[in-house]
């Protein structure tokens, strides 16, 4: 029998980086907005009358046949870290083929692995025949995640994949709310320009240096982390008004304080790609993710969305496929 499960990546609005416990609780609460993309991870898993272990990630071209769960988990590759995770947590006692893919760039910002850690747990649920809640994959998403990587992860990458659409999400002393904007995205889809710089980033390193710093007090970082959460509760106002004039504005504001945050957040290939979109006409960038490299989103009206991309591709820059989605 075969079970599949696709989840969207996102492009975040504001707020990011404060999602990542405890860095909220520091400034008294936060909102991030983000925006689920036709970007796309899938995992497809086959359940076999063998106790074999079929594994295939299509992206890393990576493909592995184990005896047994015993055998997959032994298996220090750490093109399998993440499904040998999700493996140590389900205990499948059946033999499966199981095939993913992830659409993202590697490192491309746009949260792509917790995507695929959300495929995953959907399909792994479908097979048990366990329900979980959106709160419930979440949270074990995150902790999942945090296995992996050995550090603190946030949890705004998980909502989209789970409910896409347009969402605020609310973190606070219960931990985070969900409040979908269930409205038209078509003013982002004629002015949303999504582009990889062609560098990853490293979320993980970005993100656990920020929290380090926070924790012990570092002026500097925690003034950043207020100006973040400020421009988070602007953006969401504006996206709950539909305020859609004032993106631009606080998309700057949120360059320029991520960059406060940490330098890592920009390199110089951002940094040529914001100069290059603004004297195209674009209206403003913003980083996506920890930022560091991979992905930027160019906003710019209708009328000029078209030259600021030629401009991003004659200077060997990607532009994604990738609109909203609200399912």
């Amino acid at each position: 029998m075969k079970y599949f499960a696709r989840s969207a990546t996102r492009v975040d609005l504001a707020g990011g980086t404060l999602d990542c416990w405890p860095l909220y609780t520091l400034v008294g609460g936060a909102k991030t907005t983000n925006l689920a993309i036709s970007v796309f991870t899938t995992a497809e898993l086959e359940v076999t009358p063998q106790r074999e272990i079929d594994l295939h990630i299509e992206d890393l071209n990576y493909h592995r046949v184990f005896a047994n769960l015993a055998e997959a988990l032994e298996c220090s590759d750490r093109a399998l870290d993440l499904i040998r995770a999700q493996l140590r947590f389900w205990r499948p006692d059946f033999g499966f083929r199981l095939r993913t893919r992830s659409e993202s760039p590697v490192g491309g910002g746009l949260g792509g692995s917790s995507s695929l850690c959300i495929s995953l747990i959907k399909v792994f649920a479908q097979v048990k025949r366990q329900l979980l809640t959106t709160y419930e994959k979440v949270n074990l998403a995150h902790n999942l995640e945090a296995e992996v990587l050995h550090k603190p992860t946030g949890t705004q990458d998980y909502f989209p994949a789970i409910e896409p659409g347009l969402s605020i999400i609310h973190y606070e002393p219960l931990g985070p709310r969900l409040e979908r904007l269930n409205f038209s995205l078509e003013h982002f889809a004629q002015r949303m320009l999504l582009v990889y710089t062609g560098q990853p980033h490293h979320s993980g390193l970005n993100n656990w240096q920020v929290i380090k710093a926070a924790i012990d007090g570092d002026q500097k970082t925690l003034a950043a982390l207020r100006e973040i959460k400020r421009i988070g509760e602007a953006t969401a106002e504006a996206c709950k008004n539909r305020a859609w004039n004032n993106l631009p504005e606080l998309f700057r504001e949120e360059f320029k304080a991520r960059i406060q945050l940490s330098s890592g957040f920009s390199s110089p290939r951002i940094e040529e790609l914001e100069r290059l979109g603004l004297n195209a006409g674009a209206e403003a960038v913003k980083i996506c993710g920890a930022g560091g490299g991979g992905c930027v989103v160019i906003w710019a009206e209708p009328d000029r969305k078209g030259q600021v991309a030629d401009a991003c591709r004659h200077e060997g820059f990607q532009i994604l496929d990738a609109v909203p989605v609200v399912e």
